[in-house]
């Protein structure tokens, strides 16, 4: 099993997530840390601060020279998908080969409302997700790419220079959804993020995506299975919770940190995930 970190850039200061993650980048238990994609805090007070998720992953990659990095995830309806693949591909030539890109199909109706952002029903967000995920494979990937969608259409568009990482940086797809959300993972994904709940939860989403993936052609062990792991201050009970995923065939539990932010977690936290991997 592996382990990885997340730390919403909300209700922080730059300076206080950054002295977490340059400490988390020499504990190398840590394999990967995580933002998130929103605009306002989310679950707290919605007027308090929030730094872009982008913009502060592509600090953070310069910021520090191991860790894998990604937003868990970007709403598909916040960028083009088009203007998308060029953030990622530059910040995959940036980081060094480190990106992950993060999406889902997007949830948050206050936000969405407040910026004027075209949410739209949960059909529509699925459709608009698996549209968006064909327009970054090609862009990522391919000299040029064409596409006629409902939501999306290109003609012969080009994303020069590619990223490090061949045929392209990770797609890692957010969300629970059954029917939509992890066929479309199925189809497009490297990695599939659990969005939350038990392990019996998690275990019963991991085969729904895996007969997705028989249905369509392919194999389950290629893509990585990851969940949250809420961390409240107790290494122990958080480790025992990381196992309980890990049985259920989680590959990398990413503790969620909130803040304030403390570099001192880490290294207690890190011993008792080390013994997990052993």
């Amino acid at each position: 099993m592996k382990f990885a970190f997340r730390t919403a850039p909300q209700n922080t200061t730059w300076s206080e997530l950054l002295a977490l993650w340059q400490v988390a980048d020499d504990i190398e238990v840590f394999e990967s840390g995580w933002v998130f994609d929103h605009f306002y805090p989310i679950f707290s007070d919605r007027s308090g601060p929030c730094l872009e998720g982008w913009t502060v992953m592509t600090a953070l990659a310069q910021a520090t020279t191991r860790l894998r990095l990604g937003t868990l995830v970007t709403g598909i309806h916040h960028r083009h998908p088009a203007v998308l693949a060029n953030m990622a591909t530059a910040l995959d030539i940036i980081s060094g080969g480190r990106l992950e890109v993060g999406v889902g199909a997007g949830w948050d109706e206050k936000e969405a409302a407040a910026y004027g952002f075209d949410l739209g029903t949960r059909t529509e967000r699925s459709d608009r997700l698996e549209e968006a995920c064909a327009v970054l494979v090609g862009l990522m990937s391919q000299e040029v790419t064409t596409f006629r969608g409902n939501y999306y259409q290109l003609c012969q568009a080009r994303n020069e220079p590619k990223g490090v990482q061949k045929p392209h940086p990770p797609i890692c797809i957010g969300g629970n959804g059954e029917r939509r959300t992890l066929r479309t993972a199925a189809r497009f994904a490297q990695h599939w993020s659990f969005f939350g709940g038990t392990p019996q939860d998690f275990a019963r989403k991991r085969d729904v995506l895996h007969a997705h993936c028989h249905d369509v052609g392919r194999e389950p062990g290629d893509i990585l299975l990851s969940s949250p792991i809420v961390f409240d201050g107790d290494p122990a009970a958080t480790a025992a919770s990381a196992a309980a995923f890990g049985e259920q065939g989680a590959d990398l539990a990413i503790i969620v940190l909130r803040p304030p932010f403390d570099p001192a977690v880490l290294e207690p936290l890190a011993d008792l995930l080390d013994d997990l991997r052993r």
